[in-house]
């Protein structure tokens, strides 16, 4: 007796949404059945804003953040302090400008330092941003990639290579706002420790 399955173009559709990050085969195919079939549903508009994404988002060519245009909004605004926070991802932008802490301008290194992975300093968009800084004059470089190995790795290598150019700070490390020390893990108090500041 024949194995029955979805058509073929349902099994198309799920395999594609298996291809998203996080996505495994069950809950792909959750999506794809609710897709067809919620009256909530509406996958023709879906198609259109991913293809209208597709067609207009691009790499701002000076911080390689999300544009429309060849600048982001940010770096197309002339009231930015000149301070520059490197980041691994553009995605890592967002958590910063809705803080509202910072003001300056940002540089997204594409990624992190990682040997195993084969990602070297060519790799990331380290070139443009030693061409920024002197382009620019800019007075402080704050270094954010994430507190793994492989960030520490790639902030220590790019305080190396900025140095003399610039002013180099690393982002603050600790405790989150409402977290208790029973929760935190040695690493975290450690380095809370050592950013300690006077009251």
């Amino acid at each position: 007796m024949a194995r029955i399955d979805y058509p073929e173009a349902v099994g198309k559709l799920v395999e594609e949404l298996r291809r998203l990050p996080g996505v495994g085969p069950r809950s792909a195919e959750r999506m794809a059945i609710w897709l067809l079939q919620s009256a909530r549903a509406d996958p023709l508009a879906l198609a259109k804003a991913l293809e209208r994404a597709k067609a207009e988002v691009v790499a701002c060519s000076v911080c390689g953040f999300f544009a429309t245009a060849e600048r982001c909004a940010i770096c197309a605004d002339p009231s930015r302090e000149p301070v520059i926070c490197v980041v691994e991802q553009a995605t890592d932008v967002l958590p910063l400008e809705r803080s509202g802490a910072f003001k300056g301008r940002y540089h997204c290194l594409g990624g992190k330092l990682s040997p195993l992975d084969n990602v070297t300093p060519e790799d990331l968009r380290i070139g443009s941003l030693l061409r920024r800084i002197e382009a620019e004059g800019v007075p402080e470089v704050i270094l954010a990639p994430g507190s793994d190995v492989e960030g520490e790795a790639t902030a220590n290598y790019l305080a190396g290579i900025l140095r003399g150019k610039c002013q180099i700070t690393r982002i603050a490390q600790g405790l989150p706002a409402g977290g208790g020390l029973e929760h935190a893990d040695a690493l975290t108090l450690a380095r809370a420790l050592e950013g300690r500041r006077g009251l």
